[in-house]
């Protein structure tokens, strides 16, 4: 049997993680301007995170990078808003149970850490994770927060923590 190890981001993770979150990006046709995809720090992931009040976990299946996610505070909002971001993996992490665990280590992180809020960004079509996020109790709302250029994700959830 195939184990997944969750841990927190190293800089060796760096290009494989940016691998993964383009390889799902582009299997689900996500447009790649105003998307996770442009994202400058897509290719500095662990530098991104190395900041007070964030932080990003990689899932390793057999010390390969399948899949992560993230937490850092929203960019032009309060400091008690929090941001799940690039939470994205690949097929063979899917439908494991890998999502509720590193969604949960996410929300512990931001709890601990002073958040009062976490909200996300995603797209109409990824239902998969659109029940995820519910079932951990994010709500869907009328419109985007902060700054995260993320212009081409419609769909804006939050969660009270």
């Amino acid at each position: 049997m195939n184990s997944f190890h969750i841990r927190p981001i190293e800089i060796q993770d760096n290009s494989a993680i940016a691998a993964v979150i383009r390889y799902v990006l582009l299997e689900h046709n996500v447009p790649k301007v105003g998307t996770a995809f442009a994202d400058p720090q897509l290719d500095y992931m662990q530098q991104t995170y190395a900041i007070a009040r964030a932080c990003y976990f990689v899932v390793e299946q057999n010390r390969t990078v399948v899949g992560g996610a993230g937490i850092q505070q929203l960019e032009n909002e309060a400091a008690n808003i929090c941001e799940l971001q690039k939470m994205y993996f690949l097929p063979e992490a899917r439908g494991k149970g890998i999502g509720s665990s590193i969604m949960q280590l996410c929300l512990d992180f931001a709890k601990a850490n002073g958040f009062e809020y976490c909200y996300l960004e995603t797209m109409p079509y990824m239902q998969d994770a659109q029940k995820l996020y519910t079932k951990f109790g994010f709500e869907y709302i009328d419109a985007p927060m902060g700054n995260t250029g993320h212009t081409s994700c419609p769909v804006w959830m939050l969660k009270k923590l």
